[in-house]
């Protein structure tokens, strides 16, 4: 996408690798040192990372359901994983409405189980309104810093 969260996880200090079949919206962040461009097709190639972990995994309004796993792995020790999508009842709105692209009722809670600790979980109608699922999730200890979703 346009690299919003990326954007914001700069401002508040933090090194980001940035992962994205089209990475052109992140062009002015190349000079960025502490910004990592990955161009991947992540449902059409191998998994870019191999065994590579991250403090942070951030998805939004994405979900191609092969790569959950991946996802949650890619997440180390003291890390966090943050997960939010469109969720089964969006199709009577618009776009996403294939079933593919929409969580069921628990299945963020069903990836990470016996993998992290969620710390928060929502499955509801936001945003005027439509259906979202959103988790917050740790590996290992729980944190002391309790983490918005909204």
């Amino acid at each position: 996408g346009g690299g919003r969260y990326t954007r914001l996880a700069r401002a508040r200090g933090h090194a980001v690798t940035a992962v994205d079949m089209e990475a052109a919206a992140l062009a002015d962040l190349r000079a960025d040192s502490e910004v990592e461009i990955v161009a991947a097709d992540l449902e059409g190639a191998p998994w870019p990372f191999g065994e590579r972990r991250f403090a942070g995994v951030i998805v939004t309004n994405y979900l191609h359901r092969p790569l959950l796993p991946l996802l949650v792995a890619a997440v180390a020790d003291g890390g966090a994983l943050i997960y939010e999508t469109f969720a089964a009842g969006n199709e009577t709105f618009g776009k996403p409405s294939n079933p593919n692209f929409l969580l069921q009722p628990g299945e963020l809670l069903d990836a990470v189980r016996g993998h992290l600790t969620v710390v928060a979980y929502e499955h509801g109608t936001v945003e005027a309104p439509r259906p979202h699922q959103r988790i917050a999730a740790v590996r290992g200890v729980r944190p002391t810093l309790r983490l918005p979703l909204s």
